[in-house]
């Protein structure tokens, strides 16, 4: 009888063991999956997005420098000596706007209307939030300016705190995903 309880206790530890374990495992995984999307569909092509909108514009700024060496978006008419873009400049920051910006601007939205389950918060962040509504505001004034009725100046894109945001997102869930990747092994 003794030796009977006894097998049906390692029996039951056993198999509690097994399923804790199996468990555990199941979780992980369905981690793991979430992690990859979160890479796959929200935060890389992001990253991508951003740095390609970032370098864009770099570049449009090494190829177009400024008399007074500000940026394009930094004209104060309060300020005195200071430059308004000429329509010459606004001429070729719209066929880069049109050619390269905007794309990948509508690309950003469409990533935050159908991808805001991945995110890592639980709510929007403000940062996200700002760029949408910079794109959408591109997008309202593109016709005004092809017909030349453009009731604003381009503003000045978010860009850095944007690339540190969504680079330290995917950074950080890189991270997790080699830490669970090597657990697995």
């Amino acid at each position: 009888m003794t030796s009977a309880l006894i097998t049906l206790c390692v029996a039951l530890t056993g198999y509690f063991a097994t399923y804790l374990n199996g468990l555990r495992l199941s979780q992980r995984e369905r981690g793991l999956e979430r992690l990859n999307r979160q890479l796959a569909e929200l935060y890389g092509p992001l990253l991508a997005l951003v740095e390609a909108n970032h370098g864009a514009y770099r570049m449009f700024s090494r190829l177009h420098p400024r008399d007074d060496g500000r940026s394009l978006f930094q004209h104060h008419p309060d300020r005195p000596g200071d430059q308004p873009p000429t329509d010459e400049e606004l001429a070729e920051w719209r066929t880069w706007t049109e050619a390269i910006i905007l794309p990948n601007q509508r690309a950003m939205r469409q990533i935050f209307t159908t991808k805001a389950d991945l995110l890592v918060e639980p709510e929007m962040p403000g940062l996200l939030m700002e760029l949408y509504v910079f794109s959408a505001i591109d997008e309202i004034e593109l016709p005004r300016w092809i017909t030349g009725t453009r009731t604003q100046l381009p503003q000045e894109y978010p860009a850095g705190a944007a690339t540190r945001y969504v680079r330290a997102r995917f950074d950080e869930l890189k991270r997790k995903q080699t830490r669970l990747l090597g657990s697995r092994g």
